[in-house]
């Protein structure tokens, strides 16, 4: 699992003959998707610009969108910003991910997260070469992050509809699954071995009252926390997901 999360899903990528050989290949991935697929799917937009950007999400892994900002740091438009990250959504690069907005009495968060995808171009984007890169850099945590919200969304299937939870005085659910308009999983997203389940998340799940709940964690094990409260590992929860 951490040899696909640092060098992300491509087969290339993945099962290149060393750290070095497979940022390589993804680092020649992205100059391809600048300056060939890029201006063929929307030739009006600037290259350089869409680059530039690219890397400031991968700086910003699962931060919550800020168009204005990422329009004043590459001095274009709000709008255009909009543009450029639909154009990377479409080409199933960029995730959006919605906040949960139901009706619930709290004062919610309503702006989406946006991840790279793939957790390899995270690292490409950001110059991370190796496990132990990746860990020693502020963005692992989010990067884990983004890495287990996309494989858990792809093992869900259609029938589930994802989103993140959070409201202004801190409540906070890394990822909530809604089937049938019921809130049917809570998960909260911990790389480490040992986690510790939030204030924010328990709060949030008083809240939502979700059918399930987890704490997913980076380790091998599953064991159940307390009551409605499981620790799993994202293999298990994929699994539970997909047969489910």
């Amino acid at each position: 699992v951490d040899r696909l999360w640092v060098r992300g899903g491509f087969p290339e990528s993945l099962l290149a003959s060393d750290d070095a050989a497979s940022l390589r290949w993804r680092h020649s991935f992205i100059r391809s998707y600048l300056e060939r697929d890029v201006p063929m799917f929307a030739p009006r937009l600037p290259s350089e610009t869409i680059g530039r950007l690219w890397t400031m999400l991968a700086h910003g892994q699962g931060a919550a969108l800020n168009q204005s900002r990422l329009a004043s740091s590459l001095a274009v438009s709000t709008p255009a910003i909009g543009r450029y990250i639909d154009l990377l959504v479409d080409l199933l690069l960029v995730r959006r991910l919605r906040p949960w907005s139901g009706n619930v009495g709290k004062r919610l968060v309503r702006t989406p997260k946006v991840y790279i995808r793939d957790s390899g171009l995270v690292h490409a984007l950001l110059d991370l070469e190796r496990w132990e890169t990746v860990l020693g850099h502020p963005v692992a945590g989010h990067s884990w992050e983004g890495f287990v919200i996309d494989n858990l969304i792809t093992a869900a299937g259609d029938r589930r509809t994802p989103y993140y939870y959070r409201t202004e005085d801190g409540a906070e659910i890394d990822l909530v699954f809604e089937r049938a308009g019921i809130v049917e999983m809570a998960v909260e997203i911990k790389h480490s071995t040992a986690p510790v389940v939030s204030k924010g998340f328990r709060l949030a799940c008083e809240t939502l009252r979700p059918n399930a709940a987890y704490l997913l964690h980076g380790g091998n094990e599953t064991w159940p926390v307390e009551k409605g409260l499981t620790a799993v590992t994202l293999v298990d929860l994929m699994r539970r997901l997909a047969n489910d």
